[in-house]
């Protein structure tokens, strides 16, 4: 996983775990890597994973069965809209009509590849 600068480790690794939920590749209800794991697998202190994870529970998107792990609620993908959709607005939106403005690039252009990207990454 390559992390951006611009946006603390633990919260882009929130937003991975929030990613792999809405796809469907860690489905609802079931257990999700333990934090030795998932710091393995990116190459990331354990704390950072356990930040990302308490930030995750704080949220209600994944729960810790003592003893067992943690798992992804039931409701999760609810959750992660919700609180991804505010991040979107507020943050990248904003700076995303800065840069078409600045571009002169037209909503017609913009609509068009953004049907070729979802028919390119997202439909089978």
């Amino acid at each position: 996983m390559e992390f951006r600068e611009n946006e603390a480790i633990y919260l882009q690794i929130a937003a991975y775990v929030g990613e792999n939920i809405m796809l469907g590749k860690w489905p609802l209800n079931e257990k999700i890597p333990s934090v030795r794991e998932l710091a393995m697998d990116l190459q990331v202190n354990p704390n950072t994973v356990v930040r990302a994870y308490e930030f995750l529970q704080n949220k209600e998107v994944i729960l810790n069965k003592r003893g067992i792990g943690f798992f992804i609620a039931a409701d999760a993908e609810e959750k992660i809209k919700g609180y991804s959709k505010e991040r979107f607005l507020g943050n990248e939106l904003p700076e995303f009509f800065r840069t078409i403005f600045l571009l002169n690039i037209s909503m017609k252009e913009i609509e068009e590849r953004f049907e070729r990207f979802k028919s390119e990454h997202y439909q089978s």
